[in-house]
């Protein structure tokens, strides 16, 4: 397993980021099983948010690290200030009561990676930077990062910081894949197109990425004429990723490895520091993404993949 640094954490990050958006309490004996398979890899990054599983989802995880014993080996990154039924809640009220309920519910008084679940851009990026500082003052939360914000955001909200003497964000989670969106997955979900990939590569900020195999959508069992999964087909069904798929054949029957294998590589080879946020639930599924994270792709490679020479 490789591992990236991010500023302000002071441990390792591994490459690929187990989710968890599947953990409830009823089938707890599968969730804690997944979890030591992931650990037995090399992996030790953990992805949760105060509304998964309706809460349940930290709960599970807080159960099983004391159960084993092994807080100290993972890295834990939950989210919080996700919208509700009321419309958006990035504030700084919202921000201190999700950080100490998944604090309660994950049973621990330190949270390695805390990030913001979605943005409101009509909330001034001020108050959010300082309230997100003051948890990293008393030491619940190693360092701060946000979910599906834009790259403008980010920029805006740590240029305040840096003139004001305060922890700006240090690693950013949209979707990153090879398939590109022709709409957000879910309201208020931002993917990273090539201008945010850019900045990425200059800045050298991390990018943990959500949906990072684009939701099954290279296993092969997706062609123009299937279109019993709506959501797919409203995301992913364009001329474009079927292009990218087809590569992503031709460059899998090179390598001697998957289609999926090769869209996971697609993001851990970008020319700036990456993790793979990956929903592997079986002994099977978890081992084809060990197996992908080791692939190396050139940039060249990349830039075909991603079909570079076709837009000039």
């Amino acid at each position: 397993m490789e591992y990236i640094e991010i500023p302000g954490l002071g441990k390792p990050v591994s490459r690929l980021v187990k989710g968890t958006d599947y953990f409830y309490h009823e089938s707890y004996g599968r969730a804690a099983a997944n979890l030591d398979a992931f650990l037995a890899i090399g992996g030790n990054a953990v992805d949760t948010a105060h509304v998964y599983c309706g809460g349940q989802s930290e709960e599970v995880l807080g159960r099983y690290m004391k159960e084993r014993g092994n807080r100290d080996r993972l890295v834990i990154l939950t989210k919080g200030a996700h919208h509700d039924a009321n419309g958006p809640r990035v504030t700084p009220e919202a921000i201190r009561h999700d950080l100490e309920s998944s604090l309660k519910r994950l049973q621990t008084d330190f949270i390695d990676l805390y990030a913001l679940h979605r943005d409101d851009p009509s909330v001034p990026v001020g108050p959010i930077v300082e309230a997100l500082n003051e948890p990293i003052r008393s030491g619940k939360v190693g360092a701060i990062g946000v979910s599906n914000w834009t790259w403008r955001r980010i920029q805006e909200a740590n240029d305040y910081a840096a003139a004001n003497g305060l922890v700006g964000f240090t690693f950013s989670s949209p979707n990153l894949s090879l398939a590109k969106p022709n709409e957000p997955f879910w309201p208020g979900c931002v993917s990273a197109d090539a201008e945010t990939c850019a900045w990425h590569e200059r800045t050298q900020m991390p990018l943990l990425s959500w949906s990072s195999q684009a939701r099954g959508f290279f296993t092969g069992r997706f062609s123009p004429d299937v279109r019993d999964n709506p959501d797919i087909v409203r995301v992913f069904y364009n001329d474009g990723n079927w292009e990218r798929l087809n590569r992503a054949k031709r460059l899998a029957a090179e390598k001697n490895v998957s289609m999926i294998q090769i869209a996971l590589a697609y993001v851990l080879n970008q020319p700036f520091p990456t993790c793979a946020l990956i929903g592997a639930q079986s002994p099977e599924e978890l081992r084809s993404c060990d197996e992908g994270s080791k692939i190396r792709l050139t940039r060249e490679e990349l830039a075909w993949l991603d079909l570079e020479a076709e837009r000039g």
